[in-house]
């Protein structure tokens, strides 16, 4: 009895402690240094253009997304009042109010016609919604920077079951949350507001779960569910505030409806997909650096020779721990020991990996990488030509002078 009793007491103290780390963490966070990272991640990895690709494919899925999302309503008869909850609360909060219901018209009846086409109509527009997902995929791994993506066909059926699923989920959990937090008969004025932030709080949590779960499902990396709810909070932020600016930009530039009449809501249909895109692949940025951001690693400049410093340090470090109990190193552990980016040691790292001087163990829990070569009798020369010097005619005479082929890997790490 007095276990049960003081079950729930242990798990206030609980929370309250988890409560106080955050609170910690985000006093300690590197806050200049984020807004740097997306600023310099912002320009260097093209997004704004990536932003603008993912627009023009999203508008291309968004008709044959909403028939596949009718057709999965409509295959069984107990979700057609979900089908309800999803047009009328789903969609809606996924637009600004100035749009959302000349935009959710047209839509809803251009995927009723989409449905009324024939088998090989309906199976282009399908092959849209495809390309939409492996875009998303592409771009999120390059943003991971990971080089090989899940195969084809476990990303297709994935996704697939995402896309299928995913508007049933979001439909019942606000279907559930709408009629729990209910007005009661007879409640005033204060508690309909309450009830109201509670539903936008519960909106709010969805949006941040379904960014948090694209973050560390997608990349074909291990993405901490800690990292990815950072980016995921912060794509629910932004998109509040991104509707907000919408519909500030919308009431202070009345002339787009005077220049486009009826059509008026195109233009501002792509600027708010263009505007989501550019927040969810902010939040993706935070959740791939977020390791890196928290651990205040030191930046090297980009000078020539970089890479080929940083392949001679992992040598070091995997030869270090040749005589640990371990003998080898996981991508984390050397990017602590090395304070550097582990988004910036894996590249160099399938380099080594590909010359078959370290070796990738998938073992159970967090993989670890050993070296796999003998320093002292293994040439350096592969490791020059992969990250150094290509062997060329120019540069044949300086590699004979310098005496590249005589150095071993020892003879640099020693």
């Amino acid at each position: 009895m007095i276990g049960r009793m003081a079950s729930p007491f242990a798990r206030v103290a609980h929370w309250r402690g988890r409560i106080a780390e955050l609170a910690d963490a985000l006093q300690e966070w590197p806050w200049m240094a984020t807004l740097a990272t997306l600023r310099q991640r912002f320009r260097e990895d093209h997004l704004s253009l990536t932003a603008s690709s993912l627009t023009f494919t999203t508008v291309l899925a968004l008709v044959p997304l909403l028939a596949v999302v009718f057709t999965v309503f409509a295959a069984a008869p107990m979700l057609a009042d979900l089908r309800l909850d999803f047009e009328t609360r789903v969609l809606p909060s996924l637009l600004p109010g100035e749009i959302a219901r000349p935009v959710l018209a047209g839509l809803t009846a251009f995927a009723e016609r989409a449905l009324a086409l024939g088998g090989i109509g309906l199976a282009t527009l399908l092959f849209t919604v495809l390309l939409l997902m492996l875009t998303v995929d592409q771009t999120l791994n390059a943003i991971w920077r990971v080089r090989r993506p899940r195969p084809l066909g476990q990303r297709i059926l994935v996704y697939w079951a995402a896309v299928t699923l995913g508007p049933i989920v979001l439909a019942v959990s606000l279907a559930v949350s709408s009629y729990v937090l209910s007005d009661a008969p007879g409640a005033d004025g204060a508690a309909r507001t309450g009830t109201a932030w509670l539903l936008r709080g519960v909106d709010f949590a969805l949006l941040a779960a379904l960014a948090a779960g694209l973050f560390h499902y997608v990349p074909n990396t291990q993405v901490r569910w800690r990292h990815a709810w950072m980016g995921g909070l912060f794509v629910a932020v932004g998109f509040g505030v991104a509707k907000r600016a919408m519909a500030w930009y919308v009431e202070s530039f009345p002339g787009t409806a005077a220049i486009y009449g009826a059509a008026a809501a195109l233009p501002v249909l792509l600027l708010w997909i263009y505007a989501v895109w550019v927040v969810v692949l902010l939040g993706a940025v935070i959740a791939a650096y977020a390791p890196s951001l928290s651990m205040q690693v030191r930046r090297p400049p980009a000078t020539p020779g970089c890479r080929f410093d940083l392949a001679l340090e992992l040598l070091a470090e995997f030869a270090r721990a040749r005589s640990g109990p371990r003998r080898g190193r996981s991508l984390h552990e050397l990017a602590a020991a090395l304070r550097l980016d582990p988004l910036a040691v894996e590249p160099v790292l399938d380099t080594l990996i590909a010359l078959d001087w370290v070796g990738r163990l998938d073992e159970a829990g967090t993989p670890r990488c050993v070296l796999t070569c003998d320093p002292a009798t293994t040439p350096a020369a592969p490791l020059v030509d992969a990250l150094l010097l290509s062997p060329t005619t120019a540069s044949a005479r300086f590699r004979e002078r310098a005496g590249l082929s005589r150095l071993r890997v020892a003879d640099l790490i020693d």
